[in-house]
């Protein structure tokens, strides 16, 4: 028999979640009714699509699916293992698709191998891997810098106590280390999916990525951060205080410095093996005129430094 790959019949990836299957379902659906598509194959297609609908929206169905389909590519020849279907039940159903096709075949492989004294005999027995889980973990940049455990929640396939394919939660508690950065991904062995024939579990992978903050932009190891100085400050020069995800630090901000200035301090960056640099992005801030005093002190400004910031330099 041939592999067909339900995922693509739907247009959905191998990580969509149950509702965007059935969301993916219904609008091919929709698309390919014979009463309203054009399509020259619309009953052809709309069967495809029912088919791979009947396997991917059934939990159990699709977490077999996944398990015997891994690395197979569409056309492509496949064999079931010996007794791979006496793991699973699903019921009586049609005989048309490649997934009931599957398991008449298996049943019938099954059936024959009982009478030359079973697929077990001499103790022996198919062995299979689980597939690895991949999925993401969202972290502030202060546990980047520092580590820190989360606990995350996960619905996964299992084997029940007669050996069938449940979907049940699992909750696990993950340590991130320090010094992660975005997209790095974290290995958490056996916690993928079960294997079958007592075959070991499969990987779970966690991709780092980071919470949103204002205060920062992140590019790989490197950390941007704005930093608010006032006026006399930045034209007189001054040490300030700064908060950074990895504590406060005193810098020294330049004679005569202007918004958009970059101050370098190395290291300071997300500590990974090679810590990147934190860069502070100075930003002069106005105070409000907001009062008589505040207004006279811009009125002298303007009267004393006769001050064109428009004035071409040079010019």
């Amino acid at each position: 028999m041939e592999y067909k790959d339900y995922y693509q019949t739907l247009g959905v990836e191998k990580t969509a979640t149950q509702d965007d299957i059935k969301k993916a379902y219904r609008k091919l659906v929709r698309q390919y009714h014979p009463d309203v598509s054009k399509h020259k194959d619309a009953d052809a297609k709309t069967k495809e699509i029912n088919e791979a609908y009947d396997v991917l929206g059934d939990a159990e169905k699709r977490a077999a699916y996944d398990e015997l389909g891994r690395g197979h590519r569409p056309g492509q020849g496949f064999q079931p293992p010996p007794d791979w279907g006496t793991q699973f039940d699903f019921g009586g159903a049609g005989a048309d698709d490649f997934f009931n096709d599957l398991f008449a075949h298996v049943g019938r492989r099954s059936r024959a191998g009982a009478g030359a004294g079973g697929a077990h005999a001499g103790g022996g027995g198919f062995q299979m891997p689980g597939e690895d889980i991949h999925a993401a973990i969202t972290v502030d940049l202060r546990d980047a810098y520092q580590g820190a455990t989360r606990t995350i929640s996960l619905r996964v396939p299992q084997h029940d106590a007669q050996g069938r394919t449940t979907m049940q939660d699992k909750t696990l508690s993950v340590n991130i280390p320090k010094g992660v950065t975005p997209g790095q991904q974290l290995r958490m062995r056996g916690q993928g999916h079960p294997g079958f024939g007592g075959g070991p579990a499969g990987d779970l992978y966690l991709e780092i990525q980071l919470n949103p903050d204002p205060r920062y932009r992140v590019e790989g190891t490197h950390v941007y951060q704005d930093v608010p100085v006032a006026p006399w400050e930045a034209a007189l020069g001054a040490s300030i205080s700064v908060s950074t995800p990895s504590g406060t630090v005193e810098v020294t901000v330049p004679p005569g410095s202007q918004s958009g200035r970059k101050l370098r301090l190395k290291g300071r960056g997300i500590p990974a093996k090679t810590p990147g640099d934190l860069y502070l992005m100075l930003n002069v801030v106005l105070p409000p005129a907001t009062s008589d005093r505040a207004r006279e002190l811009y009125e002298a400004m303007a009267r004393d430094l006769a001050f064109n910031p428009r004035e071409r330099i040079g010019a």
